[in-house]
């Protein structure tokens, strides 16, 4: 019976794929452009109104003894910071303050499938911008830390802007084709599609964000990691062993008086 179904709407589930892969073009501010666009337009929009709101209203107002919202927020950034300080140690402050944002735009870009609005990273383009800004900073992080060298080893791994962002774009549309075609299935059409939807999309907007921002932070302190030519690791390697041979030094002649 269940194949039956399956086999009788096809045709069905086959343009509504092809809806979701290739959505028509919305009007907004006079322009058409693609629905995911429009969201991320609302969504920056969203997210600057909300960080001026807390900047100006909420943070001055926290306090030694911390309430619910400032607890949450602090772990929030606590667990960011901790990620950006493991990969990262050379300048997890900057990483970790990109991977916030990252995190806030990633979670809510997915997370408003749940208001019935297109997400964001389901257009390949949302995806390379991801890629090509992370990319930037690894490649900032290796130049200011190691100058020239720096930039070349993150240009020669110029592969790292592609696969980043089409891994992102990879999850996202299987996401978004999983939950469409249990929505489509007639013999789930109760209640079961809504609590799948819900619980993948929160789950993937979780997973997605931190696959992201772990993957930066890793790449971020390779390349930021500073790197001593031979002369120098010679030179260093000489003076701890200097230092190794007057600690040995003074153990025998203490042990001596």
């Amino acid at each position: 019976m269940i194949t039956g179904n399956l086999l009788a709407e096809e045709g069905d589930i086959g343009e509504m794929m092809q809806e979701a892969l290739f959505p028509d073009n919305v009007e907004f501010l006079g322009m058409s452009i693609n629905p995911s666009l429009r969201t991320a337009f609302l969504l920056t929009a969203a997210v600057i109104v909300i960080g001026l709101i807390l900047r100006l209203f909420v943070i001055p107002r926290f306090k030694t003894v911390p309430g619910r919202f400032q607890c949450l927020l602090e772990k929030a950034c606590e667990f960011v910071e901790n990620i950006a300080k493991e990969n990262s140690p050379h300048s997890y402050g900057f990483v970790g303050c990109v991977c916030f944002g990252a995190v806030i735009y990633i979670s809510m870009g997915t997370l408003c499938e749940l208001l019935g609005i297109r997400a964001i990273l389901v257009d390949l383009n949302a995806c390379l911008a991801l890629a090509v800004t992370a990319y930037s900073i690894m490649l900032a992080g290796g130049i200011k830390f190691n100058k020239l060298r720096g930039a070349g080893s993150v240009l020669k791994d110029f592969s790292l802007l592609l696969s980043m962002s089409f891994r992102l774009f990879g999850s996202m549309i299987g996401g978004l084709m999983m939950t469409e075609l249990v929505y489509s299935v007639l013999f789930l059409s109760i209640g079961l599609p809504v609590l799948v939807g819900v619980v993948f999309t929160i789950f993937h907007a979780v997973i997605q964000s931190y696959v992201y921002i772990l993957l930066l932070t890793m790449f971020y302190g390779e390349a930021a990691e500073p790197r001593m030519l031979n002369g120098e690791k010679a030179n260093k390697k000489e003076k701890k062993n200097k230092k190794n041979k007057n600690n040995i030094d003074q153990t025998i002649e203490r042990s001596y008086v």
